[in-house]
């Protein structure tokens, strides 16, 4: 039960965007894609998702293809954090969250007291009538992080693990959220659930992250543990600036931006 990128290639238009990227994210784990702008990491999640078809290989989802998969059935295996959306009409809080439980038909009662448990998880309780365009950047994105929660609410269920894919799901936030929506991911994943997250924030990856995928140009450069991926040479290479990684006296690595040599 895992969910695998099979030398997937994607084209957006006449330009190949990925090229033969292999991956496998297994359940249980919290897998970080990192490496700079334009190296593929967004698109590679859309493909992850099925938004994106590739142009060769496949992408499988706890052994299904997920190409073979009816939208509703793939809507109760994963959900789908964006990196930023946009509504042109006005929806409140609670409105949004219960469209993650489209594909969940149950009692009111039941949905409407998740909707509540979504919302108290990413800190947004007593928002339940406020209305999305007035609300921040910031509240926006917990907002649509509740709504993906409550889709695949359980990590596990009788036919597999469920999986939260998050596009620069702390982009928006300050310090104290980031570390709300990092610690909510890393439990999903602790319960049993499958996560895999784009990240810009590479000292939030060494903390949280399990494994890491880095990206290069539409291509893996390196894949493994924080500490096997996050090297000063592999670093250096993606992002085209000399970068050293500082160790730390407790367990775990960081980035320092001081430390950065021109």
């Amino acid at each position: 039960m895992s969910l695998i990128a099979d030398q997937v290639t994607v084209r957006l238009g006449r330009v190949e965007v990925l090229h033969a990227v292999q991956m496998a994210a297994q359940p249980g784990q919290f897998t970080a894609i990192i490496g700079p702008n334009g190296s593929g990491k967004t698109t590679l999640l859309r493909a992850l998702t099925g938004e994106l078809s590739p142009a060769a290989g496949r992408v499988t989802l706890n052994g299904a293809d997920i190409a073979t998969l009816p939208p509703p059935e793939l809507a109760t295996r994963r959900a789908v954090l964006a990196q930023q959306t946009v509504l042109s009409f006005p929806f409140t809080a609670t409105e949004i969250v219960r469209i993650g439980l489209t594909a969940h038909p149950g009692p009111e009662a039941a949905r409407d007291g998740l909707i509540r448990d979504a919302l108290a998880a990413v800190d947004l309780p007593g928002h339940a009538g406020r209305l999305y365009q007035e609300m921040s950047g910031g509240e926006q994105q917990r907002v649509q992080l509740a709504r993906a929660l409550a889709q695949v609410w359980r990590p596990r269920a009788a036919d597999g693990p469920r999986w939260l894919l998050l596009d620069e799901p702390v982009s928006s936030l300050d310090i104290a959220h980031q570390l709300t929506v990092m610690r909510l991911a890393a439990d999903y994943a602790r319960r049993g659930g499958g996560v895999i997250a784009v990240m810009h924030d590479l000292n939030l990856t060494a903390m949280f992250a399990h494994r890491v995928l880095l990206m290069q140009g539409g291509r893996v450069l390196g894949e493994g543990t924080p500490a096997e991926v996050m090297t000063d040479a592999l670093l250096s290479r993606a992002y085209g600036c000399q970068l050293t990684v500082s160790q730390t006296p407790a367990e775990g690595i960081w980035l320092l931006p001081q430390l950065a040599r021109a």
